[in-house]
Order: structure tokens, then sequence, then C-alpha cells
């Protein structure tokens, strides 16, 4: 499976793998070295600091360039009355009527707890392409569900401000 990322999810991938390769990478190996040469390597918990997060930044480094090479690219645009990626949608919940405002993101910048959803998860793909006053019913598993209906789209932008989660 492929994962969806838009040109601007991309563009801030390669601006993290560029910052860890000429900034973080240096300063890692610089500490592994000043580590080594405390001298005894069994009982230096620096050493093993240090190189732990030399390997944890490389680590990094390859998820995010896999994650580019293998991704396919899908657009931002979406019609001006439709919900798109990086719009803010406020939706009321049919059950109890309460009042929730999502910004729909792609996977690698979905965070629940700052209301940025998936266009992956249910609820994303339930609302994408709908419209203001539409009532969307959000299939959560084979026996679970739910409606919601969309009162508002924002026409929001990728302004930059949504990192990219690490793993």
């Amino acid at each position: 499976m492929y994962d969806e990322l838009t040109p601007g999810d991309i563009r801030k991938m390669e601006e993290e793998i560029e910052h860890r390769k000429l900034v973080v990478r240096p300063k890692a190996l610089e500490d592994v070295k000043e580590a080594r040469a405390q001298g005894d390597l069994s009982e230096n918990f620096e050493y093993y600091a240090a190189k732990k997060f030399k390997n944890q930044n490389e680590s990094r480094i390859r998820y995010l360039e896999r994650m580019i090479r293998t991704a396919k690219v899908i657009s931002e645009d979406s019609a001006e009355d439709e919900v798109g990626i990086n719009n803010t949608v406020t939706v009321e919940f049919a059950d109890d009527g309460s009042v929730e405002t999502y910004k729909i993101v792609t996977t690698v910048r979905g965070n629940s707890l700052e209301n940025l959803i998936s266009n992956e998860s249910p609820l994303g793909k339930a609302l994408l392409g709908k419209k203001e006053g539409d009532t969307v019913s959000v299939q959560v598993n084979a026996s679970t569900g739910y409606e919601v209906k969309i009162i508002r789209i924002d026409k929001s932008t990728d302004d930059g401000n949504d990192k990219i989660r690490s793993f």
C-alpha cells in the first residue's frame, strides 16, 4: 500500500531529511566520537546514548526517503463547495447533536488530539468530496457506524504549521 501524500507533505519531508543530514548527522557523529574518546566502552553510557541517537536519526532519514519514494502524490485541490485535503470542516453528530471542527490532512500529518484527521480515516474518507449541508454516513467497521451533518466548510490551504508525524 502506498501512502497518499500531497506535494506539501513531500516538500516538508525533504526539508526534514536535509536538516537531519546537514545539521543533526554531523552533531551525532561528533557526539559518538567524543564519547568513544572517553575510554572504556563497556561501561560508557554516553557512548551508547550517542550511538542510539545517531542510529535513530539514520533510521528516520531512511523512513522519510522510503515514504517519498513509494508515495502516491495526490492533489490538494477540490471544488469550491466540496470537502478536500487541508480543508477545515465543522460537523454535527446526529446521535447527540455535538459539533466538532476537523481539518482533513494526509496520514503523515494526522493527529486526532489536534483535530487533524486523516483522509484515510473513516470520517475523513466519508467527508471527502461532500458538500455543506450533506448528511454523511461514516462506517467505522462492518457493524458500527454513525452519521454527521456538514455544517461548514472552510477552504484552507497547507500553511506549513501541521507537522509531519514522527514514529
